[in-house]
């Protein structure tokens, strides 16, 4: 009977150990997948912006491809041009709010 006791101490202990040997393995991956988190999270950032900017090329080429096609003279095109304006500008205002 008194070596019973003494190997469920055992036992525990080997349990105990395994269990604070996967914690600390779990918490080294937890913190690696924070990094590789961190660093798609940041790649992402990068490319959405590198998407609005490619999306404003486009309109602005789109405009310009515009102006090139209807042969509108000078003045009509600067009234068209400051229209675009206004309304981007209308459209930061709201975004700034």
């Amino acid at each position: 009977m008194d070596e019973e006791p003494e190997d469920i101490i055992l036992d525990l202990e080997l349990k105990i150990t395994e269990i604070i040997t996967l914690n600390e393995k779990f918490k080294k991956e937890n913190l690696i997948l924070i990094g590789e988190k961190n660093k798609l999270l940041t790649e992402l950032e990068t490319k959405t912006k590198t998407v609005e900017k490619l999306k404003k090329k486009i309109d602005i080429l789109q405009i310009s491809k515009s102006l090139q096609v209807s042969g509108e003279d000078v003045h009509d095109a600067r009234i068209k041009i400051n229209r675009i304006v206004r309304e981007i500008d209308n459209c930061i205002a709201l975004l700034n709010r």
